[in-house]
């Protein structure tokens, strides 16, 4: 069993920074950020449990729920992955758009 706190961590990290952000950072892109991120967290993990399957797309909540969506894609994407490398790359994709989120 691959060990996913890291990624799960880093997730909750994210969400936590978002939820404290003003609605003032969420509205200049950090919240368009975390739902590119949480889509595609959501792709890959569809990707692992459907191979070849119609990718679906996590709907747009809002801004106040980007935090919960890329909570929820992550958490998902935790329990299908199998490799000490995914996990790294997954922290490395989440670390990136916070980055990118300015949060």
């Amino acid at each position: 069993m691959v060990d996913t706190t890291r990624l799960v961590q880093a997730v909750d990290q994210f969400a936590d920074r978002l939820r404290a952000a003003p609605q003032s950072r969420l509205q200049r892109g950090a919240a368009a950020e975390a739902l590119a991120l949480a889509r595609e967290l959501a792709r890959w993990t569809q990707s692992v449990e459907e191979p070849g399957s119609e990718p679906r797309r996590m709907p747009d909540a809002g801004m106040f729920a980007a935090a919960d969506q890329i909570s929820v894609a992550g958490r998902d994407l935790a329990v299908v992955l199998t490799s000490e490398a995914e996990v790294e790359e997954a922290v490395r994709v989440v670390w990136e758009a916070q980055k990118r989120a300015g949060v």
